[in-house]
């Protein structure tokens, strides 16, 4: 029994135990560097960096490796790139940028300004490749190529998806964005925003593809991990080689005779490294950080390393030679380049894991030899005995990044043989060292990196000041701090934390394919979305713009077309009379009510006597009664017509729209001079008629009203004027001319509202003909009857 409870104990307290141990494991594992950086590869024009935590900027040069907190401002005209492992981030001219985070699952861009087009070619499970702009977090989910922008001022963010998939979240909101598509929003809660097709590639994108091309075309590729930084670089400045005892080696062909690896450069404090090469050569990059150099025929040769394994970037590759004490009387400091299957030994804290990934090209039992012994110093190295193989200078100018050319100390090769090697070169950092011996009053308004940005990613705490580490790091002798100690610093170093907003995952949903299905309560941008587009929300549907002929006719009395008898009569149900008949304008159509000048649309449904149709004069008159009565559905509408049922009308009207377009002769105010051809308004009046002409005109309101004969009864309707009764004989032949005239029927329903628009929204001011077609479905003619109502006496 006591051995039962005691096993369960013990159970027990092993799965209590087990998340703590883990945790305790793992701690190595935080405290190692990053297994990658973003290397600056092109620069063209101005560009500056600034190094996280200061407020100084360095000329941004080629093979400058980037860090969490780092920061790159592209200046006017300027253009730059930046590799990180199998991506590659180009930025166009005034470009802002900051890395908030870069690690071995998290790419994290900051982008406050400019324009800025990602290539990424290869996403891990659970990787996160993160960009934050001040309206929105756009997050790559897939391969592929992506375009985003910010403007100047940060007021909206334009993402664009050429290949691949991408999320973006807001505050309470995220959109699914697929390829081919283009988005503009205009707030961080994504309700304002706008949609377009992608455009053609502009020169930007096409210098973003050429880089792409040469890089995926390098035959370099074959020879080296996928994900090494830099190796594109190498096609042009070298070749290939494949030598029995290393396979393939790649030797530089552009080089002096004396040349040797890490001489054309200078060193650079970058934390948490440490000491960092930082090479001059374009193609400097993968062969300083990665790999190893052999002396092959008398030339140097640099052997890449295994290239099914995922490389890990490494400082520099060499191991510094002991020359005596370089911080007092000017001494020097001096290093060679590691050779095939020799350990690199990190001056800076790592775990067991990571000490064999930085040394997977090496000999196994001598990498766990050397982890274990990592205490004891190396021993010497092979290129120790090569001649011109040791670099030397003085530390002053070490610490101060001076080129390594121009300050060069010559080694004796005696003591280059026979001096101790070292994994640190004893050399304090000074403030020159973390920006580099080249500032730059390159740089973006402050306002501008200050910008707050959004983020679904929560960044790390900004790094600390290297002011705040300088004393620390002075009694370490050049050795990078280790995790523990840049913590206790940080509680009394506060740094200038970007301002991140960082918003609550949301499920995101595929995003409206136009704007004019922009989530509801968007903003007026997003309403307009389309810029003024027709169609966009918050304007009406594109307008066939054919009937802008009946535009013409409206503007000239004259024409017959304009005075299309049914239109006419149908238009004088408008509220017209506003001068001197106010009564008569019992329109049941919601447009003509709108017509404030009621008198100049009588007069000019008289004036048309050109319908020779039969008796010019007589034929005005006729045809304006017959017109409204034509339409069956006119006595219903005559009841609702009346000016006090307007309102009510409004869904009869619209229902009724079709017919009356294409009766839409009498919307097309007639020539406000007009007014002469007083005879004729009677025909007009016959608006309030419609209640007893219905019947007759029946027939001519369908728009082939041939049969004129049922038109009789229209002139009883002309309760105004005694002409208005002759008149209506006549009435049925007009009818039919009226709809030969507009042979826009078809889209009618735009053309006529437009006209009536037009033409009687003189008083206002004459509105677009399209917005006026449209009137309809948004109810604008029912508010405007009933303005006219209000106005009639």
């Amino acid at each position: 029994m006591t051995r039962m409870m005691t096993r369960q104990f013990g159970s027990g307290l092993l799965r209590y135990l087990l998340p703590f141990l883990l945790a305790l494991v793992s701690l190595g594992a935080w405290a190692d560097p990053p297994m990658r950086v973003a290397r600056i590869s092109y620069v063209t024009g101005d560009a500056s960096f600034s190094v996280g935590g200061e407020r100084d900027w360095g000329r941004a040069v080629v093979n400058r490796p980037l860090i969490t907190g780092d920061k790159l401002w592209v200046d006017r005209g300027a253009r730059a790139e930046l590799q990180l492992g199998s991506s590659a981030i180009r930025l166009g001219s005034n470009t802002s940028i900051a890395l908030l985070n870069l690690d071995d699952r998290t790419t994290q861009i900051q982008l406050t300004q400019g324009v800025l087009n990602a290539r990424v070619r290869r996403l891990d499970r659970g990787e996160v490749f993160e960009i934050a702009t001040p309206n929105l977090a756009y997050s790559i989910r897939k391969p592929g190529i992506y375009r985003i922008e910010v403007d100047p001022q940060g007021d909206s963010t334009m993402v664009l998806v050429r290949q691949g998939s991408a999320q973006v979240y807001g505050e309470g909101r995220a959109f699914m964005i697929g390829a081919n598509r283009a988005y503009r929003f205009y707030d961080t809660n994504l309700q304002d925003f706008e949609t377009f097709a992608v455009r053609a590639p502009d020169e930007f994108d096409r210098w973003s593809t050429d880089r792409d091309r040469r890089w995926d075309a390098s035959p370099s590729r074959k020879f080296v991990p996928a994900d090494m930084i830099g190796y594109a670089d190498l096609d042009a400045n070298g070749t290939w080689r494949k030598v029995p005892e290393y396979g393939n080696v790649w030797i530089p062909t552009r080089v002096a005779a004396d040349w040797a690896p890490y001489r054309d450069g200078h060193w650079s404090w970058v934390e948490p490294w440490g000491w960092t090469w930082i090479d001059d050569a374009p193609w400097g990059f993968a062969p300083s950080h990665y790999g190893r150099w052999a002396r092959v025929s008398n030339t140097w040769a640099w052997v890449p390393g295994p290239v099914a394994q995922r490389p890990v970037y490494a400082p520099a590759l060499v191991a510094f030679i002991g020359t005596g004490s370089p911080q007092g009387g000017g001494g020097t400091v001096a290093w060679v380049p590691l050779g095939p299957r020799e350990v690199y030994r990190p001056a800076y804290t790592s775990s067991r894991e990571y000490f064999y990934r930085i040394n997977n090209g090496a000999d196994r039992n001598f990498v766990e030899r050397s982890y274990v012994q990592r205490a004891e110093p190396p021993p010497r190295y092979a290129n120790q005995q090569i001649a011109g193989a040791v670099i030397g200078m003085l530390a002053s100018a070490f610490a101060q990044s001076k080129p390594v050319q121009r300050e060069t100390v010559r080694i004796a090769p005696d003591i280059a043989q026979r001096a101790q090697a070292l994994n640190v070169a004893p050399v304090a950092p000074q403030r020159a060292s973390v920006v580099g011996a080249a500032p730059s009053d390159t740089r973006p308004p402050p306002r501008r990196i200050e910008r707050p940005v959004v983020a679904q990613t929560a960044p790390p705490p900004p790094p600390v000041s290297f002011e705040a580490k300088l004393n620390a790091l002075t009694r370490n002798a050049g050795r990078p701090l280790d995790a523990a100690a840049v913590a206790a610093i940080r509680p009394a170093a506060p740094a200038s934390a970007p301002q991140v907003t960082v918003v609550k995952a949301a499920e995101p949903v595929t995003a409206p394919a136009s704007s004019a299905a922009r989530p509801p309560g968007g903003g007026p941008r997003s309403a307009a979305s389309g810029m003024g587009r027709p169609g966009g929300p918050g304007l009406p549907p594109p307008v066939a713009p054919a009937p802008p002929a009946a535009p013409a006719p409206a503007a000239t009395p004259t024409p017959p077309a304009a005075l299309t008898p049914p239109a006419a009569s149908a238009l004088v149900p408008r509220p017209a009379p506003a001068p001197a008949a106010p009564a008569p304008t019992a329109s049941a159509r919601v447009a003509p009510a709108p017509v404030a000048p009621p008198a100049p649309v009588l007069a000019p449904r008289p004036v048309p006597a050109p319908p020779a149709a039969t008796p010019p004069a007589a034929t005005p008159p006729a045809v304006s009664p017959p017109v409204a009565a034509p339409v069956a559905p006119a006595p219903a509408r005559g009841a609702s017509a009346r000016p006090g049922s307007e309102r009510g009308q409004r869904g009869n009207d619209l229902r009724d729209a079709v017919d009356e377009q294409r009766a839409r002769d009498g919307r097309r105010p007639a020539a406000p001079g007009a007014t002469a051809p007083a005879a004729t308004p009677p025909a007009p009046a016959a608006t309030p008629a419609p209640p007893a002409p219905v019947a007759a005109p029946a027939p001519a309101a369908r728009p082939v009203p041939a049969a004129p004969a049922p038109v009789q009864p229209a002139p009883p309707p002309v309760v105004r004027p005694a002409p208005a009764a002759p008149a209506a004989a006549t009435a049925p032949a007009p009818g039919p001319r009226p709809q030969v005239t507009p042979p826009a029927a078809p889209s009618a329903p735009a053309a006529p509202a437009a006209d009536a628009r037009g033409d009687r929204a003189q008083p206002g001011g004459a509105r677009p003909r399209a917005q006026d077609a449209s009137e309809p479905a948004s109810g604008r003619r029912g508010r405007r009857g009933e303005e006219e109502q209000n106005r009639k006496p």
